[in-house]
């Protein structure tokens, strides 16, 4: 049991679509998977939590992952990005992108910024449990700070 308390992983959505937000919630309790969930509308709410700024609440320092989504407003995905480099304190946490851009462009910039992977996301809940699953696989393996 302390084994699986010591592989708990704090997770980060950042994500300004309610019915996303929701099927991440769906997947996680269909599939067991018990980590710390907080959610960011942006990247700027997101930043304020990494950092303990505000009212937001804070998500402890270690053993965080983040699940980002690129187009938001206010600050999108790799505006986020490269304010999460920037940060001496944040720079090496872990950023899976989520998101429906396709776009060339966006891949390339996300992976210059040292995502840890780049997921579209599935059409079908089945297909987006399924992923969700093995990130939780991924992540579980992975030895964080």
């Amino acid at each position: 049991m302390i084994e699986a308390v010591e592989k708990m992983i704090n997770i980060l959505l950042v994500e300004d679509d309610e019915v996303d937000v929701m099927n991440v919630k769906r997947a996680f309790k269909k599939s067991n998977i018990s980590n710390p969930l907080f959610v960011a509308s942006n990247g700027l709410e997101a930043l304020a939590m990494l950092r303990g700024e505000g009212e937001s609440p804070q998500i402890p320092a270690s053993r965080r992952l983040i699940l980002l989504d690129l187009n938001m407003p206010k600050m999108g995905g790799i505006e986020f990005l490269h304010e999460l480099r920037a940060d001496p304190n944040l720079r090496m946490t872990p950023v899976i992108v989520l998101t429906t851009s396709n776009q060339d462009r966006d891949r390339v910039e996300a992976y210059q910024l040292n995502v840890a992977g780049y997921i579209l996301k599935p059409v079908t809940f089945s297909n987006f449990a399924e992923a969700m699953i093995t990130l939780n696989k991924y992540w579980m393996l992975c030895e964080m700070p």
